[in-house]
C-alpha cells in the first residue's frame, strides 16, 4: 500500500468512527422518538410546546399546543394491556388487537374525569371526535399489535384507536363499514377537550 492510500483510509476511519459513536450514542441519549402527543386538559406534561421545525406534520395539519405528554411505542406497549376481537371492515373477518386502555394512556398524561371530549388525529389528517365518556362507555384502546404483531406505518398502525363493536347492540346493528368511524388508524395525536 503507498503512503497516500494509506493515509486517506487512516483519515476516513478517524471520522467515521466518531461519527459511529456519536450515532449509538444520539440513539441512547433520545431514546424511541414519541408516537402519540396528548395535548389539551391534561397534567403537567413532558414535553415544551408545538416547535414548528420538530413539529412538520402537526404545523400542516393546522395543530398548536402549550403542552403535551408524549408517549413513545415501548412505553404503550409496558402499560398493562386489553385484547379485543373486531371484525373489521376490510376483510369482513375477526382479528386480535391489543394495546392500553385510552383510559389508562389518557390517566398516564394527567387526564381528569369523564367529561369532556377526545379529537383525534391520524398522520391523514383524519380527525374523529368521540366524547371521554364513549371512549370509556365502548372501551377504547390504543392498539399497537394486530394479530399477534406490531402494526406497521403504512398499514393500520404504528398506533390505532379502536374497540370492539362486536360486544355492542347499537355498533353491531350498523353496517361493518360504519362501525370503524371515530377509529383512526394511524393514530398520533388526541386533543383533550375540557
Amino acid at each position: 500500500m503507498d503512503k497516500r492510500s494509506f493515509l486517506g483510509a487512516a483519515a476516513a476511519g478517524a471520522v467515521s468512527i466518531p461519527l459511529a459513536a456519536r450515532a449509538a450514542g444520539a440513539g441512547r441519549e433520545k431514546g424511541s422518538p414519541a408516537l402519540l402527543t396528548v395535548v389539551g386538559a391534561i397534567g403537567k406534561g413532558n414535553r415544551g410546546p408545538f416547535d414548528p421545525v420538530r413539529d412538520q406534520m402537526m404545523g400542516k395539519q393546522k395543530i398548536s399546543f402549550d403542552k403535551a405528554h408524549v408517549f413513545t411505542f415501548e412505553q404503550l406497549a409496558a402499560m398493562p394491556a386489553r385484547t379485543v376481537r373486531a371484525t373489521l371492515e376490510y376483510d369482513n373477518r375477526k382479528h386480535v388487537l391489543h394495546g392500553p386502555a385510552m383510559a389508562d394512556v389518557l390517566a398516564a398524561a394527567g387526564v381528569k374525569g369523564d367529561r369532556g371530549k377526545l379529537a383525534t388525529r391520524a398522520v391523514d389528517g383524519y380527525s374523529p371526535v368521540i366524547s371521554i365518556a364513549d371512549a370509556k362507555k365502548y372501551g377504547f384502546i390504543v392498539a399497537t399489535h394486530l394479530d399477534g404483531k406490531p402494526m406497521a406505518l403504512g398499514g393500520l398502525g404504528p398506533l390505532w384507536a379502536v374497540y370492539e363493536p362486536d360486544a355492542f347492540a347499537d355498533m353491531m346493528a350498523k353496517p361493518v363499514d360504519q362501525r370503524f368511524a371515530n377509529c383512526p388508524w394511524a393514530l398520533y395525536f388526541i386533543d383533550v377537550q375540557a
